[in-house]
This record gives C-alpha cells, sequence and structure tokens, in this order.
C-alpha cells in the first residue's frame, strides 16, 4: 500500500502544483487512499520531497534533484515495483506495469534524463517511450533489465 502510495504522490506532484501537506492530503484521499496529515509528513520525509519556487511565486512540492546519472533510489524503486514487462518496436519501447502505475514510472524514467529516451507517455499500465534509434532501444532495454531483474 505504501508503495503504491509513494508512487501516486511521485504522480499528484508532478501532475497539479500542491504547495501544502492538506493539499496532497486532499489530492491523495480523492484518488482513494485513506491518509492523514502526519502519513503524509512521513511520507514526504521517505521520498525526500523538497518545495521549489512555481511560477506563480508561491513555492510547490517536487522530487529532490540529485546530481549525478539520475539513479536515485526512489526512482529505482518505482521502476521495480511498478515494472511488469516490455517489448519494443523499433524505436518504440512498450513498457507493461502494474495496474495505475504507469505515470509514476514513465515520471522515474524521464527523471533518469537517459540521452536515449525522447519522452514517454503513460496510460494506466502502459508506457510508450519514443527512443533516438532501434539500437537506443537496445541500450534502454538492457539498462531497465539491469535495474528490475
Amino acid at each position: 500500500m505504501k508503495v503504491n502510495r509513494h508512487a501516486k504522490i511521485i504522480e499528484l506532484i508532478n501532475k497539479y502544483h500542491i504547495e501544502t501537506q492538506e493539499e496532497l492530503a486532499d489530492y491523495l484521499n480523492q484518488e482513494g487512499f485513506t491518509v492523514t496529515q502526519a502519513t503524509v509528513s512521513r511520507d514526504i520525509r521517505d521520498l525526500k520531497l523538497t518545495k521549489i519556487p512555481s511560477e506563480n511565486g508561491k513555492q510547490r512540492y517536487a522530487l529532490h534533484q540529485t546530481s549525478g546519472s539520475g539513479m536515485s533510489e526512489k526512482y529505482i524503486r518505482v521502476l521495480k515495483d511498478g515494472y511488469v514487462s516490455m517489448d519494443m518496436a523499433q524505436n518504440i519501447l512498450v513498457i507493461k506495469t502494474v495496474a495505475g502505475m504507469a505515470m509514476a514510472v514513465a515520471a522515474a524514467l524521464d527523471a533518469m534524463k537517459w540521452n536515449e529516451v525522447v519522452g514517454c507517455i503513460a496510460g494506466d499500465d502502459t508506457i510508450l517511450c519514443a527512443i533516438r534509434s532501434t539500437e537506443d532501444t537496445v541500450k534502454v532495454m538492457d539498462k531497465i533489465g539491469r535495474i528490475v531483474l
């Protein structure tokens, strides 16, 4: 349950400009997660969320950006927990995930900033990744395979 809630939090903060713990709790409750402010506070600490300035001059929650390869523990955990399978169609990589986890896994892949990945589009349990070339698709599949297996 905690993993699904963490994945949903990542999805929500990427989708909405969430400024407070109470606002995040409201979104989670709307999504079917029964949470208190204390639970949200622990989740924010566990995910190492930070506040960044938003366009309107206020602050909003965001994933803490790490230097280096972008392979922080939280992205790896989301990828491992959500991954089911993958297959390629030339330079398109199709990744199947646990139901409801595709957006969080796609956000994790995007956050890894791999040169080979142009971008990801996510549904409920399927991600389409546009990859620069067929050869790069094989490289990305290998990278993902080393993480999830």
